[in-house]
């Protein structure tokens, strides 16, 4: 990618509008209207776990996918940004941020590990790419610990009770046959 165009004050106001918008969505349990800082034809993905990638291909997809299908069921979660690293030269920055529960009993439940956010945006600072990581091992004990405690949400119950069963989950693709790559 040659040299960005964009300043480094712009990218630093980008990461404060994203951080509030973050913000906003968690506490409106949505994040649909994130889609609005994406190009059209961006890509957004994951690895989940051992078996599994996800990605999505579009703005729309994103939308309904990674803001919507993904988020369901995590209303009362938040993604807590701790630290930003930001790349002028190739308009890339990197988000760590803390998976975190709130549970029933108002204590909040702090999923152990690093996880992030890798973005790529154009010119015009909307997310070309974004790539996210964390440690899924710590994911899958925080979730068994939900279970158990009677704290996960009734909609992610059934995600999961669909996952088990083997239903084909929209984004989706065995290991490393995403249609464009993960890394």
């Amino acid at each position: 990618m040659p040299d960005s165009k964009v300043n480094r004050d712009a990218l630093e106001d980008w990461v404060q509008r994203w951080l509030k918008a973050n913000q906003d969505a968690e506490k409106a349990g949505d994040w649909k209207g994130l889609a609005d800082f994406y190009t059209e034809d961006a890509t957004y993905g994951w690895n989940i776990g051992p078996k599994e990638d996800v990605m999505c291909m579009n703005r729309d997809e994103i939308r309904d996918v990674a803001l919507g299908l993904e988020m369901e069921g995590l209303e009362n979660w938040v993604y807590e940004y701790q630290k930003t690293l930001i790349d002028e030269k190739q308009n890339e920055i990197v988000g760590f941020w803390k998976q975190i529960a709130k549970k029933s009993d108002g204590t909040r439940d702090e999923i152990y590990g690093i996880g992030g956010s890798w973005f790529r945006l154009n010119d015009d600072l909307l997310i070309e790419w974004q790539r996210d990581f964390f440690d899924f091992g710590h994911v899958q004990k925080a979730f068994i610990k939900l279970i158990e405690s009677g704290d996960l949400t009734p909609t992610m119950q059934k995600r999961i009770e669909r996952s088990v069963a083997g239903e084909k989950l929209p984004g989706y693709y065995p290991l490393g046959q995403a249609p464009v790559p993960i890394w």
